[in-house]
Formats: C-alpha cells, structure tokens, sequence
C-alpha cells in the first residue's frame, strides 16, 4: 500500500510525470490500494487472532469490493495497453489521439464498468439463502465458494454471472492481447537496435504485470474446479491479491527512470523546504 500510494503521490504533485501513461499508473496505483484494503486487513487479522468466522453479509460486501475492483483493473490494464500502442504504433499521432478528456473518460469507464457488472451479481447473491455448510474453502469471500454454501437454486446467479464476465472481462483482455501483438510487430520492424530498445522499454514493465495478472486470472477461473487444484487455485490466488498489488511499485518504479527521477526530485524539494523551515 505504502509503495503503491507512493507512485499515486507523485503522479499528483510531480509536473513531469503529468502524461497520459502516468496518468494512467497513477489509476492503477490507487485501484491497488483500494485492492489490498478491501482483502488483506481482514486476511491478517484472521492470521493473527486465529479468529476465521465472518458474517453473510460482511462476506458479500468484501466479495462487492473485490469483484469490482478485479473487472476495474482489467480495463484499466486494456486502456494502459491501448496507450502504449498509440504511443509506439502512432506516434505522430499520440498527442492529438490521447487527449485530456479521452484520458479521463477511459479512467472513468475502466472504474465504472467493473463497479456495474458486480453490482448485479452482488444483488443476486444477497438474495440466496445460506443455511448448508458454514465454512469457505478460501482465504477471500470469492464466487465459487459463496454458491457452493448456498441453499437456494443458484442457476440464475450462476449464468448471470458468466455472461456478465464475458461481456466484461474478455473484450479487456482481447484488446491487450491486440495491442500488444501490434506493439511487438511494430517493434521487430524498427532497424536500429537502440531504437529496438528504447520503444520496448516504454512498455515492457506494463507487459510483466498482465502477464502476472492474467496468467494467474486464467489458471484460477479456467482451469476446473476440481479437488486436486483447490489448493492450487489457492496459491495462484495469492499472486493476483497479494503480489501483484506489491510488484507493481517495485516493477513501475526500479525499471523507470522517470519514476526515480520524480522520487529524487520530490526528496530534493522536501529537503530545500525543511532548510526554508530551520532557517
């Protein structure tokens, strides 16, 4: 949270770092704060005290806030790919095509569009009745999980749910996986090596974290729900809630230099200002 606060900060008050791709991280950082407050307190607390029980109702509220949050971080991961592949594959036209008010507009349906979708499934699921077995095979209130512990007929919930998750969650992803197959053929015709190099390395820290975050996504909801990859969903689950949200700083941070460069300017006017101050 700290290292993700951090890079949200510096968006905000760094004036070199006011562009549409750090606009865009500066998204990111803050969904990813909003990700690990909405999962891992509770996590913790369970750890540390031993005490594991939670109410229905708090399970469906923490299940709201992590389905939204997980479609919000798709689009939002789709708008970033579409970003770098205007920058690299249009680059005369960039600064025309990626206007202020397009930026805001993305952010706004990337964070709406995930709020939307688990508002009905949420509805839906508040309407079951749970009186079977009391205990989640899980360290988070997911859907699988929840259904399973309901008494009620889940056939409706169940299709809303896949449809809505289609229509969600597989056009973000296409057009990253789009972008990014433009973006790697727009690379492999560039003749210089340094030219090479220069145009993947703006896109190349962006390329590690959907690689983490849909890789781990895909072996999670698509590989079946079996008891001998329970466990395995499990663990892979951790990499999505608890790793990607504490890769993100390190990646965006150790392999940008503009990054670096905004910490060290934002520490050189701290200290410029206490000075101002002793004197």
């Amino acid at each position: 949270m700290a290292g993700n606060i951090l890079i949200a900060v510096l968006v905000v008050v760094d004036r070199h770092l006011h562009t549409p791709m750090y606009f865009f991280l500066g998204n990111l950082s803050c969904l990813e704060t909003c990700y690990s407050s909405a999962l891992l307190p509770r996590l913790l607390a369970s750890l540390l005290t031993g005490n594991r029980t939670i109410s229905v109702l708090d399970c469906i509220a923490q299940y709201y806030f992590f389905g939204c949050l997980t479609a919000s971080e798709c689009y939002l991961l789709a708008v970033m790919s579409y970003d770098r592949y205007l920058a690299i594959c249009k680059p005369l036209h960039y600064a025309a095509l990626m206007s202020g008010r397009l930026c805001l507009l993305l952010a706004a349906v990337s964070w709406m569009g995930g709020f939307m979708a688990t508002t009905v499934v949420t509805c839906l699921i508040s309407l079951l009745h749970f009186c079977g077995p009391n205990k989640i095979n899980h360290f988070l209130c997911d859907f699988t999980p929840m259904i399973k512990l309901s008494c009620s007929d889940t056939r409706l919930v169940t299709l809303v749910t896949f449809i809505l998750s289609s229509m969600f969650t597989l056009p973000p992803f296409l057009l990253t996986l789009a972008s990014y197959i433009c973006i790697i053929s727009t690379i492999l015709r560039i003749s210089s090596t340094s030219g090479r190099q220069k145009a993947f390395s703006t896109c190349s820290s962006h390329l590690i974290v959907v690689t983490i975050y849909y890789g781990t996504l895909i072996v999670v909801y698509v590989l079946p729900d079996t008891d001998s990859l329970r466990d395995l969903n499990k663990v892979f689950s951790l990499f999505y809630t608890v790793l990607t949200p504490l890769a993100n700083p390190l990646i965006y941070s150790l392999r940008n230099k503009d990054v670096k460069e905004a910490v060290g300017r934002v520490i050189d006017k701290w200290k410029r200002l206490t000075e101002i101050r002793s004197d």
